[in-house]
């Protein structure tokens, strides 16, 4: 496993580099070994397929964009990560702002057709809560697949996510504590 972890890496290096001299094919095969996981990765963060999707999409703009610019090869799947989790925040502010803003227009107009006065805190709470994926939050979902399932180092995975070293180590902690706890509540039931 560790050779093909290795030789794929290889691969992925070689492919950044020609896509960098210009070699579009080559750029066309990188997105194709990655299309699938970057897609994934964005998935466990919006928790919706179309979002995965449209973030992807957004991810390989900027990633088109801005190859030329990567100066460490090896860098490219932290990276790549990373651009897709930004893409991924900013479509879920988006949705949050839209889902506020609707929430808000349904109680003005609840307010309007009942003549009550209704508490629109009430309604934002749901605003806030994101769906979890797979009963775990977004952020520990996507620091446990990055570092167990793309094999990538907690330092990967800072970058991947754009934070700090300590708080890929806490997502992990609380992943697993909660993993662990989902594993107790299966065997008791």
């Amino acid at each position: 496993m560790a050779m093909a972890v290795g030789e794929n890496r290889v691969l992925d290096e070689f492919l950044v580099i020609a896509a960098q001299g210009g070699d579009a094919g080559a750029f066309n095969l990188l997105a194709h070994r990655w299309q699938r996981k970057l897609v994934a990765h964005a998935w466990r963060m919006t928790g919706n397929m179309e979002q995965a999707h449209d973030a992807a999409q957004t991810g390989w703009l900027e990633i088109a964009a801005g190859l030329r610019r990567l100066t460490d090869e090896r860098a490219f799947p932290a990276w790549a990560y990373r651009i897709v989790s930004r893409a991924c925040t900013r479509q879920i502010a988006g949705a949050i702002r839209h889902r506020q803003l609707s929430e808000q227009l349904a109680c003005e107009e609840l307010v309007e057709m009942q003549g009550a006065r209704v508490d629109p805190d009430l309604h934002l709470d749901a605003a806030r809560v994101m769906g979890l994926i797979q009963r775990l939050p977004p952020d520990q979902h996507s620091a446990i697949a990055l570092f167990y399932l793309e094999e990538m180092s907690v330092a990967e995975v800072a970058v991947a996510l754009d934070i700090p070293v300590g708080t890929v180590k806490t997502r992990l902690l609380h992943a697993r504590r909660r993993l662990r706890s989902f594993l107790e509540e299966k065997d008791h039931a």
